[in-house]
């Protein structure tokens, strides 16, 4: 299997970019190119007093947006070498906005990391590497925390 492109989703969070540097070594090798993807969550939701009107997203999700490619354009900065382009969207599902885009961009491999929730956290939270695991036909190459394995 040639990997030529790698979709990197993230969250921001340090435990998220747990895969980067790895998949950044892929590629940097084999001469492919790295996205880095975050999805914004924007949950409609019914106007309060008028429940029959269209829903409305969240009003701070431009903002959030702008402030995701910004950190993503940060990110990336430091991958020297690496063909990287970033991706800042908002969806209602995260989980399938990062399938949508592995296969809209023709990832070869998505890359991702676990947080490690368990238990109530995990049932109530959901995961959403679980779920891209579930959903995406592109194959996904999970990246657990030190303490899962």
């Amino acid at each position: 299997m040639k990997i030529e492109h790698v979709l990197v989703p993230t969250d921001l969070s340090p435990e998220s970019l747990r895969p980067l540097q790895e998949a950044a070594d892929l590629v940097r090798t084999s001469g492919g190119r790295l996205t880095l993807l975050t999805v914004v969550p924007d949950l409609e939701v019914a106007p309060h007093g008028a429940p029959l009107a269209p829903p409305l997203g969240d009003p701070s999700v431009a903002g959030r947006l702008e402030e995701a490619r910004a950190e993503l354009s940060r990110i990336a900065a430091d991958l020297a070498g690496v063909e990287v382009e970033v991706v800042a969207l908002a969806a209602p599902d995260v989980a399938q906005a990062v399938v949508d885009e592995a296969v809209g961009r023709s990832a070869d491999l998505v890359a991702l990391s676990t947080h490690g929730h368990t238990g109530w956290r995990r049932w109530a939270l959901g995961s959403v590497a679980e779920q891209v695991v579930r959903r995406c036909p592109v194959p996904v190459l999970s990246f657990q925390r030190p303490e899962e394995q």
